[in-house]
């Protein structure tokens, strides 16, 4: 059963190839200019990645939501939907787009988990600032957390290595049974892991 179908999954823990907490937040679209509705029950069957991030107007940030904005185009070719999540109001959110020139053009909703539950639920809650860390989650079509990346406050990550991330992921879908190796990237030798091929990982690799 998906997350998305799953109300009991609101608010649980994550972890990591198990159901992902549910959610219900409010928004703003940049691309309406609104305020709207972001349920994980509307996106049932779609890969979703969840990208929280401490705060509207700081610094390494925008830099962050830049790189991502400048990804689109490949996020919708692999069909990923892309949310943002701070603890910051839909207000806040609305006034850092409207402000902050690395913002110019924001394609994704931003959700406002200001009351605390869902970056609690996602274990990136810092307990004495109250706001959220750097954590990246990818979520399967069939609800289930696949990737759990938490970074130190000052580190900003990179649209190019989660996108690699996704498209293994997407492609172990379409091949069960299949692993990816290290720095595997689209169409390169991947592994059907067997105690045929233990101790002949390189015979494998490079058959």
């Amino acid at each position: 059963m998906s997350c998305c179908e799953n109300n009991e999954s609101l608010f649980g823990q994550v972890k990591i190839d198990i159901e992902a907490p549910g959610f219900n937040l409010p928004a703003y679209d940049p691309l309406t200019d609104d305020e709207t509705i972001v349920s994980s029950g509307s996106l049932a069957w779609k890969w979703i990645v969840l990208f929280f991030y401490p705060a509207d107007f700081t610094f390494v940030c925008p830099t962050e939501l830049k790189d991502m904005a400048d990804a689109r185009d490949i996020f919708e070719t692999i069909w990923v939907e892309v949310l943002t999540v701070s603890t910051d109001t839909v207000y806040s959110h609305r006034a850092w787009v409207k402000h902050e020139r690395l913002m110019q053009n924001f394609p994704y909703k931003m959700l406002s988990d200001h009351n605390l539950e869902i970056a609690d639920a996602y274990n990136v809650l810092d307990e004495q600032t109250w706001i959220a860390g750097r954590g990246t989650f990818v979520i399967d079509p069939d609800g289930i957390t696949r990737v759990i990346e938490i970074t130190s406050g000052p580190l900003w990550r990179n649209s190019e290595e989660l996108i690699r991330k996704i498209e293994a992921l997407q492609h172990m879908r379409a091949n069960p049974g299949i692993a990816c190796p290290a720095r595997w990237v689209k169409w390169n030798t991947t592994l059907t892991p067997s105690i045929k091929i233990a101790w002949e990982v390189y015979e494998a690799l490079n058959k």
